[in-house]
């Protein structure tokens, strides 16, 4: 799907350097087809040393004539950046937003109307190729438009699409979902130093684990309660470190967290477009 194309990178920040780098590693595009502006003058320099790519500060000048432009600024960036890029942005070109909580529509709104515009959350495992990109097209994306998107983020992760009123969940699961797991981690390998263990082995043991689990539900596609059921034998010690999980709270938490975060991911829209009219 990518063959051929060119792609500017607006914002080559931590995300937009994974990206590219998937990109380059694992797709048919090269150097020569891959450019993107920074923000400051000694970002430039060192994205170029480090990619291999074009690099500038003019966002203008590296939008131009490209077949994809992805968008990784900060949200609060969108709007200025839109209106810089407004009269150079063709209907010829797929615009590919990051940005949390921006929606199709605001980017819409502040371009051509009828330029093709996707929305993507994608996580930071990308970083490690290991990412999660939840996907939306706005109303003027097309199908090979949205394969495009597609094969864009399967360079850095998986990838699923959804309704763009479920955007916000994505982002406060999957997106914000590897700093709860973190939490896991980090209270699996406390209990470890507890009960004796070195702290580095502890850590080892606890993201193994996890990596592991998680592995397995993907793998098997069994659901997760099943998975579970294999591990918990009668009588056994499983069941009772599952009772205190349970008497904590410890999933009620969990989707409280995430119920939370996409709450807040929806007052960012709501402020956003007040902001903004």
């Amino acid at each position: 799907m990518l063959k051929g194309k060119t792609l500017a990178v607006v914002g080559v920040g931590k995300l937009g350097e994974a990206l590219i780098s998937g990109l380059l590693k694992n797709s048919e595009l090269t150097t020569k087809d891959v450019c993107g502006s920074v923000g400051k003058s000694a970002s430039v320099e060192r994205v170029e040393k480090k990619l291999g790519i074009k690099v500038s500060q003019d966002n203008r000048a590296t939008i131009a004539d490209k077949d994809v432009i992805l968008l990784a600024v900060k949200p609060q960036n969108m709007d200025r950046v839109l209106k810089e890029l407004k009269d150079v942005i063709t209907e010829k070109q797929l615009v590919i937003s990051v940005a949390a909580s921006v929606t199709t529509s605001f980017v819409q709104e502040r371009l051509n109307d009828n330029v093709a515009v996707v929305r993507a959350m994608p996580n930071t495992p990308s970083i490690i190729n290991a990412g999660m990109a939840g996907l939306c097209g706005g109303s003027h994306a097309k199908e090979d438009q949205l394969a495009v998107a597609e094969a864009i983020f399967k360079c850095v992760g998986e990838t699923v699409f959804v309704d763009e009123s479920l955007m916000d969940a994505v982002t406060a699961l999957s997106a914000s979902g590897p700093a709860y797991l973190y939490v896991v981690i980090e209270s699996l390998a406390e209990a470890g130093v507890k009960l004796g263990i070195a702290r580095e082995t502890a850590t080892l043991l606890a993201a193994q684990t996890m990596y592991g689990a998680a592995k397995m539900v993907l793998d098997s596609k069994s659901h997760p309660a099943m998975l579970k059921d294999t591990v918990t034998t009668p009588a056994g010690c499983t069941i009772d470190g599952l009772m205190e999980l349970e008497e904590g709270k410890l999933r009620v938490t969990l989707i409280k967290a995430v119920v939370k975060a996409a709450e807040r991911a929806r007052e960012l829209v709501n402020t956003q477009t007040q902001t903004y009219k």
